[in-house]
């Protein structure tokens, strides 16, 4: 039985390494069973009656260690056969445990991908968020003011008719202030052309006034008297 146990308890297999491969190993070593006949017995001399019940104690012990020897035996091959079916099952395992291995890490590297990409994609939307934010921002701003200026613009709106009305009234003082121009001026030529036609009436008079006199001094002049002005005071 020693020489059978020189693979270290492995009968005969190679250690089991995490990821086995290759084809399956050879199946046990078989303990080759006995014949299945009984163990003859020698015939049985003739004994006192103690010494026969001692060897019938014996025999029988015998035969119970020789069954119980045949089912070790029976229950060693067994073991050996379970022994071999799981090793053989422990490389196919090996084996898919590999593959899944594998593919865990294709997997995996798969997912790392798609996250590093899901990672700058949510950097890009969050950028653009952030440029839509300042644009709403700046747009508040725009309307903020557009809103400001639309209600000075309707504020305007409100005085529009109290500035027409005073256009209207400036229009018609205007109108009045040029009709009353216009009388005055229509009035300064009548009486410019009066003022010239007194003036000439007065130079007309003068003219009159001046012919007696003249007469009347050239005939002082005649008769050696002076001028006199008596009659023109």
């Amino acid at each position: 039985m020693a020489g059978r146990d020189n693979g270290g308890g492995r009968g005969g297999y190679p250690p089991d390494g995490p990821y086995a491969r290759g084809p399956p190993p050879p199946p046990p070593y078989q303990v080759p069973r006995p014949p299945p006949h009984p163990v003859p017995t020698p015939p049985v001399p003739q004994y006192p009656a103690m010494l026969q019940n001692e060897l019938e104690m014996q025999r029988a012990e015998i035969q119970r260690l020789v069954t119980d020897n045949r089912r070790l035996i029976d229950d060693r091959i067994g073991l050996q056969r379970e022994l071999g079916g799981a090793k053989e099952e422990i490389h196919r395992l090996n084996m898919v445990i590999g593959d899944i291995r594998a593919e865990k890490d294709a997997h995996s590297r798969e997912f790392i991908g798609k996250r590093l990409k899901l990672e700058a994609e949510a950097m890009q939307l969050r950028n653009e968020v952030q440029k839509m934010n300042n644009l709403r921002m700046e747009l508040s701003g725009q309307v903020e003011n557009l809103t400001q200026e639309l209600g000075m613009a309707r504020a305007d709106n409100q005085q529009i008719p109290m500035m027409r009305a005073e256009i209207d009234g400036t229009r018609q003082d205007l109108m009045l202030a040029r009709s009353a121009f216009m009388y005055e001026k229509k009035a300064n030529v009548e009486l410019m052309e009066q003022r010239q036609a007194m003036e000439k009436n007065l130079v007309s008079m003068a003219c009159e006034v001046e012919k007696p006199r003249a007469v009347f001094v050239a005939g002082d002049k005649t008769h050696g008297r002076p001028p006199s002005t008596a009659g023109f005071l």
